[in-house]
């Protein structure tokens, strides 16, 4: 069991600090409870407190945990380096940071994990004003791309330098129960997908669904008889420079795409904002770095004015139409007892700020979470404080 806590960016708004009432960081509130309550209960039974940590753009944010972690040691009594952390590579400015994390985390690093779809976010997100930059359709946006596979690869090489392990991404397919032959689509694209990371040198993977992981296991354990590949493939061959990790994705943007990503993206957020944040979607798992991706794509291609496949250059108004025309189409779909009484119509004004705003928001989680305090403490408190953002 691998505990992840939340990013630094997040608050847990229901505990503050007797200090000065402010809120406590949810990173610190996660680890601390888990840490305090599991640690040596781990330890007697053979295991450890061992953890997976999110969103770091810096070395600096892991020299913290490797503060935190010292600190928390001392204070139980627990030898330091007894905790082990697998840090997610999932940031662009954190791809160019990869020895300097490894070293701050020192000896309770257990390696680098590629989080494949905030990566491709955070790629949007840091270069989202760059006209050169804009992301295509997010369906041909997979680990053949080159700065994808150049980032992969990079992790690889720099992990087995370190003589630490580097985990590969998830593969968002899921199995499919009513149709075999879509089924047998998504089954083979997860096994090109862990052959793909096994040969370049990956000494684990991700899938969406269990009931993949035995499919994952055999690529696995076919090309990669050994605990890992750290010493069998060094990628010495493997020369990435900025440019690589620069290097924008190709393919069109059509209104196919700009629909499916709206559509996804109120779906995913009405389930979140209904407790679930991991939803089935279309056959491909969605969590909160695709959607991510789905509506920080819509605001890259608005803010620059791209011209979709119809010829047409979208707009906000255009953009405010699709919201509209999906939501109707959701309430065809789930029926009007469902949509009454679901987040939809939250979902889609959220989404519509968030995609249409001057500036890009930094996570989708952070409005949506404030909605959440709404609910919790009174309900029109949630859009009193969208429609003041507004």
């Amino acid at each position: 069991m691998v505990m992840r806590p939340r990013g630094w960016h997040l608050w847990e708004k229901h505990c503050t600090t007797e200090a000065d009432g402010k809120f406590v960081p949810g990173a610190l509130f996660d680890f601390g409870l888990f840490f305090y309550h599991n640690a040596k209960e781990l330890l007697n039974r053979g295991s450890g407190p061992y953890f997976y940590l999110p969103k770091m753009q810096s070395h600096l944010e892991a020299r913290l945990w490797n503060d935190v972690f010292i600190e928390s040691q001392r204070i139980l009594g627990i030898p330091a380096g007894t905790i082990k952390a697998t840090c997610l590579i999932e940031t662009l400015p954190a791809a160019f940071e990869i020895d300097e994390i490894l070293y701050e985390l020192k000896q309770h690093s257990a390696g680098l994990n590629c989080g494949r779809w905030d990566y491709m976010f955070s790629f949007i997100k840091t270069l989202r004003r760059d006209p050169s930059r804009i992301f295509p359709d997010r369906g041909l946006v997979g680990m053949d791309q080159h700065f994808l596979r150049s980032y992969s690869q990079l992790v690889i090489k720099t992990c087995h330098k370190r003589g630490v392990h580097a985990m590969g991404g998830m593969a968002a397919q899921i199995p499919i129960k009513n149709d075999p032959q879509a089924n047998n689509t998504a089954v083979e694209k997860v096994k090109a997908d862990k052959l793909r990371e096994v040969t370049d040198g990956h000494d684990g993977t991700w899938v969406a669904h269990p009931a993949l992981i035995p499919i994952a296991k055999q690529v696995f354990d076919r090309h990669m008889p050994g605990p890992n590949q750290i010493q069998s493939k060094p990628r010495h061959d493997v020369n990435v420079t900025a440019e690589d990790l620069l290097q924008v994705p190709s393919g069109p943007r059509t209104v196919k795409a700009l629909r499916n990503n709206v559509s996804v993206s109120i779906q995913y957020l009405e389930a979140w904002l209904g407790g679930n944040g991991c939803v089935p979607l279309y056959n491909l798992m969605e969590d909160a770095a695709t959607a991510e991706i789905s509506r920080a794509a819509v605001w890259q291609w608005l803010a620059h004015g791209v011209t979709l496949d119809d010829g047409q250059k979208l707009t906000s108004d255009k953009v405010s139409m699709v919201i509209q025309q999906e939501l109707d189409a959701l309430r065809q779909q789930v029926g009007d007892a469902r949509f009454a009484t679901g987040k939809f119509l939250e979902a889609g004004f959220l989404f519509k700020y968030m995609a249409t705003s001057r500036e890009l928001e930094d996570f989708l989680t952070l409005s949506a979470y404030d909605i959440l305090m709404g609910y919790e403490f009174g309900g029109a408190a949630a859009s009193n404080s969208m429609t003041s953002r507004l």
